[in-house]
């Protein structure tokens, strides 16, 4: 290929890094994916054969990665998925390891998308939601459906990059969606997700309460349904007076908070620093539906490696 093969490759890292993390559901195993990626396509660059394009080439060797990393490691989940809702006054179970959970993505990292046009489906292609669902699918199901129903490529396309011929594709892709659809699970659907006025507003509400610690103001915002989680602990609560009730019970220590905002896996989140902003505690990512919010999750920092990824510093200014 020349001169500058290594840049043209680097052009393709956030759209595989998106595509991998959509296939394996953790952030850090959908960067060490790209990375093998690359790795094996420098080192294969002279079998490159012009055919297919270097962008269909790559896609071909991060699905092949994938499904080696699936094969060795368990499906990834949310604490819903485990058990029911939990009272606030029960003990804490111990937290399970990193390898249990869904861990969130910065949307810079894993969306790669410019054109508002497709913003919105990239955006909704890596809700949590969504990507817990994924994990549900056998990995080839997992793949035909990211690549038909999220990256929209053609049914030739994706028969191409895995072998399989149109009518296997479409097969599996309808199998995939049937899953989903049987087991009441996410299935992608595009949504009216922009920040309008009200949504930032209620945003901006968000933040005063919480940095304010005013817990009434705070449950204001949310659905009497809302839930709450806290990965690593399997813990979820539903209904805002459960949540009111942690917040100023087991949670209260959060009071002092400061929150920065982000942008995670396509909804409006947050970095959580306690004790000022002294202390790194959580990725908060918010669910917003019909005016309140629907669903927080709380991703607890606990070696130091959650904000990092981020970029986020180790403390805030005072």
């Amino acid at each position: 290929m020349g001169p500058g093969v290594e840049e043209q490759l680097e052009r393709h890292r956030v759209e595989l890094t998106g595509y991998c993390y959509r296939m394996l559901g953790a952030s850090s195993e959908a960067e060490d994916a790209v990375q093998e990626t690359l790795t094996r396509a420098w080192r294969n660059i002279d079998h490159f054969e012009s055919r297919s394009t270097l962008r269909t080439w790559l896609y071909r060797i991060a699905t092949n990665v994938c499904f080696d990393f699936a094969g060795a490691s368990q499906r990834r989940a949310m604490p819903m998925e485990f058990d029911g809702p939990g009272e606030v006054e029960a003990p804490l179970a111990a937290p399970l390891p990193e390898t249990t959970w869904i861990s969130p993505a910065d949307d810079d990292r894993v969306l790669g998308v410019t054109d508002p046009a497709q913003l919105s489906l990239a955006r909704e292609g890596v809700r949590l939601a969504f990507i817990a669902a994924l994990q549900h699918l056998p990995p080839r199901q997992r793949a035909v459906l990211i690549l038909r129903d999220v990256l929209r490529w053609r049914a030739s396309e994706v028969g191409e990059l895995l072998d399989l011929s149109v009518a296997a594709v479409n097969s599996a892709l309808q199998r995939a969606r049937t899953t989903l659809a049987s087991r009441d699970l996410e299935v992608l659907e595009l949504s009216d997700d922009s920040i309008d006025a009200a949504n930032r507003e209620l945003l901006a509400r968000y933040v005063d309460a919480f940095e304010r610690y005013d817990i009434e103001a705070l449950t204001a915002l949310l659905h009497e349904d809302a839930t709450q989680s806290m990965p690593p602990y399997p813990l979820w609560l539903r209904g805002r007076d459960k949540m009111a009730a942690w917040m100023l019970g087991p949670g209260a220590d959060c009071r002092g908070s400061r929150l920065v905002p982000l942008h995670v896996n396509g909804s409006p989140g947050f970095a959580q620093y306690r004790d000022g902003g002294a202390t790194p505690w959580s990725i908060q990512v918010l669910d917003i539906r019909g005016g309140r919010i629907a669903d927080i999750v709380y991703f607890l920092e606990t070696d130091g490696s959650l904000f990092k990824s981020f970029g986020l510093p180790a403390q805030l200014p005072a």
